[in-house]
């Protein structure tokens, strides 16, 4: 996988590519959510909820806490 910056859905379907854009992405949200450590790397590189597009860091730390998709 390239780490990259992703937008939201796109990303998730990369990990749920059975489902719809929308429940990929909460899916993964929730996912993410589910692990207190990931949400925190995602603050400490100032990665926003509210954002559209996963900057490339945010991508690696999800990567990191979530494997591959």
């Amino acid at each position: 996988m390239e780490i990259r910056s992703y937008g939201k859905s796109e990303l998730a379907m990369l990990y749920f590519p059975d489902s719809e854009p929308r429940v990929a992405t909460n899916h993964l949200a929730q996912w993410i959510r589910n692990c207190p450590e990931l949400v925190a790397a995602l603050r400490k590189c100032h990665q926003s909820r509210f954002a559209k597009f996963y900057s490339a860091e945010a991508v690696r730390q999800i990567v990191w806490f979530l494997g591959e998709p």
